[in-house]
Parts: C-alpha cells; structure tokens; sequence
C-alpha cells in the first residue's frame, strides 16, 4: 500500500482555502495509488490559530469545513488535522475521513505549554488511543508534541498499532531537524513502532515551519526525507507491514536553512496579508544589505523599494556602496536627503535645547525622520516598512523607537549580528548581491561623526556569545562569567538587556530562527525592580 504525505503550506483562518488544498492533494494523491494522506497538525485551520480558539463561531466554522471534507474523500482515506469540540470540552484533534463519513477522531494527548506554544490556554488533553487499519497493518495516530513524549506513542501500540502516524505543525528553529531525529528515535526506542512524520510548511507571523516531513523504521533508520521549506506530496510504499526504502533529501543546515527560513517569513507574511510589496531604509550598512537580499529573494526585484535617506554624517561610500547594490539586485531605489528636516527640527527646537549639549537626541532625531519618510511612503503606497535591526542591537536596546525600529515586520529581529555577516557572505556564494566593502567595513549607525558600533557596544562576537548564554539559554551571570567572559563585559550586557525590555515590546514581529526569540518565547516584565546579580 502507499501513503501519501501533505507537506502544505495552511493560512490560519482561511478554512475554505485549506481544505481546498487538502482535497487537491487528495486527489493528486489518489491519482497516484495512495490509500492514505496524511496532513498536518490542524491543518484544516493553519496553526496556531491562538485566541481564535477562544470563539466558539470558529469551532462551528471548522466543524462544518470538516464535514464538506469529508464529503470528498472518496476512494481515499484522509488524516486532517482540526480543532474539535465536544460539549464544553476542546481538542487539538485528527479525524479520519473516509467516503463522505467521518470515521474517527483522534485527541492530541500533549499539550506543550512552553516556548512559543501555549496549547493548555485552549485544549484538553486527550487519553485515548485511535488506531486505522489498512491494508492488513494497524496505524497508531499522534499529534505533534504526543511524540516528544512516550505516554501516547506507548499507548498506541498497547492498542494494536504496528506503525505511527504523526501529524506535526513544528516550527523551525536552527538545528531544529537533528532534535527531530533524536526525539522520534527515542519513541521507536519506547515503542518498536515505525513513524510516519509529516510537516507542516510555511510562515505564521513570527514562526516558520520548515516541513523537512521524513519516515523512520522500527530500528530507527531513516528511510525517508522529503524537501525542506517547500510544498511536497511525498509517498512511503508499505510491503508486508514493512516500509520500503525511498528518496532521502539532504537536511537544509546553517546559513542555508537559516537564510531559507528568512525568505519563507518574509514571503508569507507580505502574501497571506496581500502586501503589495515592501519598502525598506537602505544605509549601506551590512544589516540593510542582508535585508534587502532576503526581500528580493523572498518576494522579487519587483516588489521591493530601497530608499536611501543621506544625513550630514553619511559617508559617500555608504551612498555609493548603496547604488552599488540596488544596480546588483535590480530593485527600485530613491535618495531622500533628510538634512534640510533635520535642520529645521533643530532650529524649531533651539529654543528648548538652548545651553544643553549635544547627545543621543540629535541621533534619534535623524533616525525618527527615516522612520517618518518610510511610513508615508508605506501609507502612499500601501508597501510595508521591513525593519532592518538585528537581535544583538535588540538585545541590547542599540535602537530607536519610532526611528529605525518604525515598520511592520522585522526580518532580522533574531539574527544576531555575527549571523549577520556569515549570512551576507554565505549569500554572496550563490551570486555576489552585497558588495565586499558593505561586509568588510566596520559597523556604524553613522548619526555622528565617525561613529562606530563599538563606540558603546562591545565587540559584537562578545556580546553575541554573552546575549546566546543569557537570552537563548537562561544562564545566570556567574555561569557566563565561568565560560571566560570579563565580568564586567557580562554586567553591562545584562543591565542593557534589562532596560531594554520596553523597547522590544513595542518592536514590530519577525522571523524566529532560534530556540528563545523576542517573540512569543520571550515574557519578561517591563516594570521590575528585580536585577540579576554575580
């Protein structure tokens, strides 16, 4: 027999689209002598479709969607993934469709309540097994997180199943597809169990789901690994309850897997919130140049506006670095020269200021009035503002509210500035977009006269490791100090991070591609008196 596997790409809320898509793949599945499809997890509605969840319309909108489905499943059994209500209980639920009936409904028993996941605040735990025999082989079913636990892998094969099924909407971190491996290994360690895994694929607001769908034996091997970052409908042939060898992927690793995930982020959120395009502030600093290179990638030359915004302190490389870039990639580009407004701001606040000196004030208003030009340019044209900050200077509060953090989606929000270059160059061996001085000069926000980033930051490969050991992996202030850092390199990292907080609540959504993103994952309080100390 032959299993097909929906790696698609689900758009939270849009019910009809999905399941036109579902029944598509059904069909084309079909087409090809499948007996099963398989989808992912509440693939039916996109995940996570979070406070949605609370409205009891919803469930009764997908309820209805589920029994249309059903209606097109003919000559072939499909596996949806859906949200369930019975009475006042909820499920993160898979119902089993089969010639226009709804056969069985399976309710996910692990409900993750970490990270970017907050299933508890929606969901009941299921507790029982669902099982679907085919074709003499008895397939346990599972949702997603059940793997990442044995309960509900051993209670499925305590009912009969021969074989796992696992429905999954898990998003992408870096090193995410090698945590997989090692996870579903270890319930076919439980279990004895062969498994069946199947991806979602696409972006949701701040989370990409790589898909990277594969197949694993009863002994752990891999027999099986579909395309990473792409629709698939994939098929696993089933011999005597055995599975037949099939095509194995490479996994999509470092810079390349992190660099895709930027693009499908990006490409999501402008398309499935019909954008018509993008604009962006292009300085000829490095982190502009990674920004402007995923955009196009991510939507076309066509869709992207670069716009160049010289202040006094603007270096002619910097424009011509710019001009450099926008003719590699064949984007459209204007120059604003803000001198003239930042002229008049200072003489209309001359006044106000007068006897004071010069300071970061006079920096953020150069940055405030880029921010100003893009969003009219944004509420003319209809584009959206991509921000081009990074998660070091995010980490560290090196940005301006309403200046160079004004915008609606912030690309690199967590890629820290050392991805920042290894991206840039590994983007230039596929074709040179960024020009080598953009890469190889020292970093500057360039809002006063010869300025440097490590004016008031250290250097970036020390705060990256520094920010890495505190933000991505909670480790206090001694346990960094432990790894060989200057104490009080360590201090000053974690007061900025600190004081920063209301910054970043107010920063614009962006991509995550770590496992502790300032995003869902990350809830700290704004107002607090309590410091870490050494």
């Amino acid at each position: 027999m032959k299993i097909a596997i929906a790696q698609i790409n689900c758009t939270v809320g849009d019910l009809a689209g999905n399941a036109a898509k579902i029944a598509e793949y059904a069909q084309r599945a079909k087409a090809q002598g499948a007996e099963i499809l398989l989808t992912p997890e509440l693939s039916l509605c996109g995940y996570p479709p979070e406070d949605l969840l609370l409205r009891s319309g919803f469930f009764k909108a997908c309820a209805t969607a589920l029994r249309s489905l059903a209606q097109q499943a003919q000559g072939i059994t499909l596996i949806v993934g859906h949200p369930h209500e019975v009475g006042k209980r909820r499920y993160n639920a898979a119902s089993i469709l089969r010639d226009g009936d709804i056969v069985a409904t399976y309710h996910k028993h692990a409900l993750p309540n970490h990270s970017v996941f907050d299933e508890e605040r929606y969901f009941e735990h299921g507790n029982e097994p669902c099982l679907l025999e085919m074709g003499g082989v008895k397939f346990g079913i599972n949702i997603c997180a059940d793997v990442w636990h044995e309960h509900a892998a051993i209670r499925a094969k305590q009912a009969g199943a021969q074989m796992l099924l696992v429905l999954n909407a898990s998003p992408y971190h870096f090193n995410k597809q090698a945590t997989r491996y090692d996870t579903i290994r270890e319930r076919i360690g439980d279990t004895g169990l062969a498994v069946v895994y199947a991806n979602m694929v696409g972006g949701q607001d701040e989370l990409v789901f790589d898909g990277a769908s594969f197949v694993m034996d009863d002994r752990g091997e891999l027999t099986h690994q579909f395309p990473a970052f792409d629709e698939v409908l994939g098929f696993v042939e089933v011999q005597d309850g055995k599975l037949l060898p099939g095509a194995c992927d490479s996994v999509v690793k470092d810079e390349a897997g992190i660099y895709r995930a930027l693009c499908l982020g990006v490409h999501d959120y402008i398309t499935k919130n019909r954008f018509p395009g993008v604009l962006l502030g292009l300085s000829g600093g490095i982190d502009s140049a990674l920004t402007l290179a995923v955009a196009v990638d991510a939507l076309g030359a066509d869709k992207v506006l670069a716009v160049m915004m010289p202040s006094p302190y603007t270096a002619q490389i910097s424009i011509d670095d710019s001009r450099e870039m926008v003719k590699l990639l064949g984007v459209r580009y204007e120059e604003l020269n803000i001198a003239p407004t930042f002229d008049a701001l200072q003489q209309t606040l001359a006044p106000m200021f007068k006897g004071l000196p010069a300071d970061t004030t006079e920096e953020n208003l150069q940055a405030r009035i880029r921010g100003v030009l893009l969003m009219a340019l944004s509420n003319k044209t209809g584009s959206l503002v991509l921000t081009t900050g990074n998660k070091s200077e995010m980490t560290v509060g090196y940005a301006t509210l309403y200046g160079d953090m004004a915008g609606g989606f912030a690309v690199l929000k967590d890629v820290s500035k050392t991805w920042v270059y290894r991206l840039s160059n590994w983007r230039n061996t596929l074709g040179r977009v960024i020009p080598e001085r953009i890469i190889t000069r020292p970093p500057s926000a360039e809002l006063k006269p010869d300025q440097t980033d490590q004016d008031s930051l250290p250097p970036y490969d020390v705060l990256d490791a520094i920010m890495a050991c505190y933000v991505e992996k909670n480790m206090n202030i001694a346990q960094i100090v432990a790894q060989g850092y200057a104490e009080t390199d360590v201090l000053r990292v974690v007061k900025l991070v600190r004081i920063a907080e209301y910054k970043r609540r107010q920063a614009p959504v962006g991509v995550r591609i770590t496992d502790r993103g300032f995003g869902k994952d990350w809830r700290y309080p704004i107002t607090v008196r309590y410091q870490d100390e050494f």
